[in-house]
């Protein structure tokens, strides 16, 4: 497990950034948004989100460190690459909806992170395919997150200040 002091490091990164961008969700610009019915309550989020960045982190290293020992060291540097772009969205979604308000950049960042993690999930096969199913929650939490800023950009059309 080699690996897994630097992907710990980088999904505790990323979990220090969106934290930093989130912390007032109670916002009166927040608290204005029309959210749809489906959204979670907001105690779900902080619990979720630490299962999965702790599992983004144990799963990639896992898939680092097997395809290194595979001699596939190109591809492990490969997957590196893909899950610090992946983990650069994921940072990225909570400044763009909380800080900049910008819910229509928030729906596309959050649908290209989607897209990442499903990019994960299928470079992290070949390394381990347990790790690569451990992944799958991830994409399909970010898929839901995605379905979830859609929605609240569709029912907040106004112009975004």
């Amino acid at each position: 497990m080699r690996s897994l002091v630097k992907t710990s490091a980088a999904a505790g990164l990323t979990a220090g950034i969106g934290a930093l961008a989130s912390q007032d969700v109670n916002t009166r610009w927040y608290r204005k948004l029309s959210k749809p019915p489906f959204q979670p309550p907001s105690v779900a989020f902080p619990i979720v989100w630490t299962a999965l960045y702790s599992d983004v982190a144990i799963s990639s290293a896992v898939v680092v460190d097997r395809l290194h020992e595979q001699g596939r060291h190109i591809d492990a540097a490969a997957f590196e690459r893909a899950l610090y772009l992946n983990l650069v969205l994921n940072g990225s979604w909570t400044w763009v909806f909380f800080k900049a308000h910008r819910l229509d950049a928030a729906t596309a960042t959050a649908g290209a992170l989607t897209l990442s993690c499903v990019d994960l999930v299928r470079r992290a096969q070949p390394g381990s395919p347990i790790a690569s199913t451990a992944l799958v929650p991830y994409a399909a939490w970010c898929a839901f997150a995605t379905v979830l800023s859609a929605a609240i950009w569709r029912r907040n059309r106004w112009p975004q200040n």
